[in-house]
């Protein structure tokens, strides 16, 4: 069982679906339901005993698994989601997208006249919590408003910057710009999030090119938050059609990034070990490295290992790149440790040459690049730049274990830190 976020089916002998759920962890959340000792009590344990066949589904995001709950549960109508819910109607999201200023709330019922009225209904979602963390995410990047009765006076929504007021709405401009953030959230929900970034794209250079640098800057901050939280992100039933998407998405990205350094490495043949490196420190203080190993493009948390740096400071200005180049001197004295196909280091040309020293040094050949964050350019060992579109799944990856590697390393260095003080 893989401990990716993901959904689960519990079905009966007869293929039948008793029961949906969404995990962050699918390995752990499953197997809670077959624990050691028979404690299971009431509607589990009725549950569990009926169990014959577990299908599971793995996503990118806890987010994607959230929607492809919901959709299955609305397919299936499983009776266990509903008996586990003492009976309770789940939550909707409901859109008045046939007003002139469509609203945006949560109901337990779609209204009889929902053909009439045209709104449009998401859900139904078993979580209300997890469903209101996905409506407060939106909010923040589309302010919508979600009061049925609109007074005269401006909202409390309205000063914390996650509703227009429908009192401030007096212009037509300012409504046909409400109604496309309604727009924006519709196909959200739908998992259209690319074609939501590719219009913010194009609204962005928009305002670029007429100068108007602030909303051009409002615009990108939308951009950064959508790609935060659900890049990438696949319609549910993607997902039904190819059971095997996940691991396809792993090898296309990996297969893109194989294509691409073949041309400066050329005796590559395989990635499947890919060693990331990262250095964190505060001038110089409480340094801690990190090395994060992912094989086949998926991580392998077992295989990390953290480092203190142990040489002092020469100057008052921290040696990123010294640091980076002790590291991996002392990565390289594990000879009992496997070599990977790649090695990848945060930063750019500085901690490139630390690296190469190194690997010179032990005698090894290793195809090495580095990413540097600011415009994410990946550099070679021979200090060749490599420009890769934002969508290309092989930056992404590079992307996602450079991340890894930067939250494995701060993670460390807070401790560091915090044991100092404390």
């Amino acid at each position: 069982m893989p401990e990716q976020p993901g959904i689960y089916l519990f079905l009966d002998k007869k293929g039948s679906v008793l029961y949906v759920g969404k995990a962050k962890n699918l390995k752990k959340r499953v197997s809670s339901y077959f624990p050691k000792s028979t404690d299971l009590i009431g509607k589990t344990k009725l549950l569990v005993g009926q169990i014959h066949t577990i299908k599971i589904l793995i996503v990118e995001s806890e987010i994607e698994a959230l929607l492809l709950e919901a959709s299955f549960i609305k397919k299936n109508t499983p009776k266990f989601n509903v008996s586990l819910k003492d009976g309770k109607a789940y939550p909707l999201i409901k859109i008045t997208v046939n007003q002139q200023l469509p609203k945006v709330f949560t109901v337990r019922r779609m209204d009889d006249r929902a053909e009439l009225d045209r709104s449009l209904y998401f859900g139904p979602f078993p979580n209300v919590g997890e469903m209101r963390m996905v409506l407060k995410i939106i909010r923040r990047i589309f302010p919508f408003i979600s009061a049925n009765h609109v007074g005269k006076r401006i909202c409390l929504y309205k000063h914390l910057g996650l509703c227009p007021c429908p009192t401030t709405l007096n212009t037509d401009e300012q409504k046909k710009e409400y109604r496309k953030n309604i727009n924006y959230i519709v196909e959200f929900l739908l998992g259209e999030s690319k074609k939501v970034i590719s219009e913010l794209e194009k609204e962005r250079n928009r305002y670029a090119k007429q100068e108007e640098f602030e909303k051009a800057k409002d615009i990108q901050k939308k951009i950064d938050a959508i790609i935060n939280v659900t890049s990438p992100i696949y319609k549910p039933f993607e997902y039904v059609k190819n059971p095997n998407l996940y691991k396809d998405l792993r090898r296309f990205e990996l297969d893109g990034l194989q294509k691409i350094l073949k041309e400066y490495y050329p005796a590559i043949a395989t990635i499947a070990r890919i060693e990331c490196y990262d250095i964190s420190n505060i001038s110089g203080i409480y340094a801690a490295g990190s090395m994060v190993v992912f094989t086949n493009g998926e991580k392998e948390s077992l295989s990390y290992r953290r480092f203190k740096i142990k040489r002092e400071q020469e100057t008052s200005k921290p040696n990123d790149c010294a640091m980076m180049e002790e590291v991996l001197q002392r990565r390289m004295n594990h000879t009992d440790w496997p070599y990977p196909e790649l090695i990848i280091v945060d930063g750019g040309k500085g901690q490139i040459s630390s690296v190469l020293k190194v690997l010179k040094k032990s005698d090894l050949y290793i195809p090495l690049i580095g990413l540097a964050k600011r415009e994410e350019i990946i550099i070679t060992s021979g200090f060749k730049e490599i420009r890769l579109s934002k969508d290309s799944p092989a930056l992404k990856l590079m992307m996602r274990i450079r991340n890894e590697a930067h939250r494995f390393a701060i993670t460390y260095h807070r401790k560091l830190r915090a044991k100092a003080i404390f």
